[in-house]
């Protein structure tokens, strides 16, 4: 199962974290602090997994942004990587500020991809639906 999911800059600022499982909210700062440490101290020729207290993390790097997803043992981590790369398509696409400033679409894309803290979708013409939808609404 997916507990969160995260995107940070290379300055370990949270630009966008999405839990699906309950955190307090005093105990997520220190929990994104240790993950984002954990994270971008690694070498880029080190493996995207590591093991984190009672989960997994799987992380990816895109550009200035890193896609942090925190899993249980449960779930594949093949899938959750799958998931990163997914994420991938639209952060390799956008530049930071973009992403900042369309969280409200980054939101759209993570409900369409992971429902529960399960993935459900990963097909990515499925997955951009919506939006493309929404966007065809507003040129009208």
């Amino acid at each position: 199962m997916i507990k969160f999911v995260l995107m940070v800059n290379r300055q370990g600022q949270t630009r966008l974290s999405r839990y699906y499982q309950p955190v307090e909210l005093n105990r997520r700062a220190t929990l994104e602090a240790d993950v984002v440490r954990c994270c971008l101290s690694r070498k880029k020729e080190q493996c995207s997994f590591v093991e984190y207290k009672d989960f997994r993390l799987v992380y990816r790097q895109y550009a200035a942004l890193y896609i942090v997803v925190g899993v249980t043992d449960s779930e594949g981590l093949i899938i959750a990587l799958r998931l990163s790369l997914t994420n991938g398509v639209f952060v390799s696409q956008q530049s930071e500020l973009d992403i900042m400033f369309n969280l409200d679409r980054v939101h759209i894309i993570l409900d369409e991809m992971i429902q529960n803290g399960h993935i459900v979708e990963t097909n990515k013409s499925r997955i951009l639906a919506p939006l493309t939808a929404l966007d065809k609404m507003t040129s009208s």
